[in-house]
């Protein structure tokens, strides 16, 4: 591997790509920690840090959320855009006609999710200004002073410092796509990476230097296993496909021959990714959130209703983690047959003269591979939701309660590492060199 990248680095463009895509980094580590003003970072540190929930949004955002930065909303927005297009291009028939005119259709259906990724930040940076503008502060007063979009005199500086963390949230999202046209890797998902390893060297920090570390020695230990073995496991599922044999009919056309030839369709374990976590963490946040608002509440029972939903919806909570589990299976089988659905395979293996050995083109290919989807996904949707209730059985088998990584990060961590390496031993191929992966 490291002559491999000796190798990338002695091609010139190439090396130009991976140099574009670290200096795009460090960028984004700048910017990260600009503060908008009136914010007590030290008690909204510490409130971030004591708040599992605020915490995965805080990974999101490459620990900007903890000091409120300027691009405190990271790219969650533009995820949440483009997983509400996708859904909605099935749905929707224009959106189903953008998306089978090509690129040029792609291209529409990219700058519809520009357009609605502003208003998705926009109102999640209002709902988190007034989350942290109702906290008290240990020093005295609240963690985010002056905020109040309704009021006269304070609307100016909010209305301000919502269009600046709606303004950092697309600049994420331009430095995205700047590396992926121009860097190495999926821009968005290295900015996410991005953040998940710049929040490394504090968590292990904290890890190395707290009581479980030293009360604990062999549940550390045996917690640092259980993390090795899941990133293998990750590699594995992800890695993972069934190969299903195509053969395309002979047609004769003059004196040539066309087709008779033999390939395979790759019917992947986990066709959905980390989407079906994201869709689980983002209902299963939403009560807690809500709880988060109910808590400063001067009617006693909504104080209590909110103490409740928050024990109820706490990640420790054996209810929160069998609701997460079974949310997480659910929508892995839901994202796997829209996406099925959208690649609209049977037809187009009919329409190209294939079949598969022993089954019928049309109706009958469309039933056999839904079938074997419903298989394989099965072991991919049961995976993915043991992933993401491992911080409890770890803390359950360990006594450990930290994490060094969450389920989500793990995928994004592990799937970016694979995807970008998948590029530069591409790019290495190209030119007869012996890549990264073997």
């Amino acid at each position: 591997m490291l002559q491999a990248l000796l190798n990338a680095f002695k091609l010139p463009d190439l090396r130009k790509r991976i140099l574009f895509t670290l200096a795009m980094l460090i960028i984004f580590r700048f910017i990260a920690s600009i503060p908008v003003p009136g914010v007590d970072r030290e008690g909204l540190r510490q409130f971030v840090d004591n708040n599992d929930l605020l915490g995965m949004l805080n990974l999101f955002s490459g620990s900007g959320l903890s000091s409120f930065s300027v691009v405190a909303l990271g790219v969650y927005p533009y995820i949440t855009a483009s997983i509400i297009m996708q859904l909605m291009t099935p749905v929707i028939p224009a959106l189903n006609e953008l998306s089978n005119e090509g690129q040029q259709g792609r291209n529409k259906i990219n700058q519809y999710t520009h357009w609605l990724t502003v208003p998705l930040a926009f109102l999640q940076g209002y709902g988190q200004a007034v989350l942290f503008s109702r906290q008290p502060s240990p020093n005295g007063g609240t963690l985010l002073e002056g905020f109040g979009l309704f009021n006269r005199e304070t609307f100016i500086p909010s209305l301000a410092l919502l269009l600046t963390l709606t303004a950092g949230t697309m600049l994420l999202v331009w430095i995205g796509e700047l590396i992926t046209e121009q860097g190495i890797g999926n821009g968005v998902s290295i900015i996410i990476f991005g953040g998940i390893v710049a929040s490394l060297p504090n968590t292990i920090g904290s890890l190395v230097t707290g009581s479980s570390m030293t009360n604990n020695v062999i549940g550390t230990v045996l917690f640092l296993v259980i993390a090795l073995v899941t990133i293998v496991g990750i590699v594995l599922i992800n890695e993972g496909q069934r190969r299903i044999p195509v053969h395309y009919a002979k047609r004769v056309r003059g004196n040539r021959q066309y087709g008779g030839t033999s390939t395979f369709i790759p019917l992947k374990v986990n066709s959905a990714g980390m989407i079906p976590l994201i869709f689980a963490v983002s209902i299963m946040v939403f009560p807690g959130l809500i709880a988060q608002f109910l808590s400063t509440s001067s009617v006693p029972w909504l104080r209590s209703l909110a103490g409740g939903i928050s024990m109820l919806f706490s990640p420790n909570s054996f209810f929160y983690n069998v609701l997460y589990f079974l949310l997480v299976v659910g929508f892995t089988y839901f994202y796997t047959m829209v996406v099925f659905q959208q690649q609209k395979i049977p037809e187009n293996l009919q329409r190209q003269g294939a079949f598969i050995p022993g089954v019928r083109p049309g109706k009958n290919t469309a039933v056999y591979l839904q079938k074997v989807l419903n298989r394989i996904t099965l072991i991919g949707a049961l995976f993915l939701g043991a992933v993401a209730i491992l911080p409890f059985i770890a803390a359950a088998i360990t006594g450990v309660n930290s994490l060094l990584l969450s389920a989500t990060s793990l995928l994004i961590v592990v799937g970016v590492a694979i995807d970008t390496m998948r590029q530069l031993e591409a790019q290495l191929q190209m030119r007869n060199y012996e890549g990264f992966i073997r």
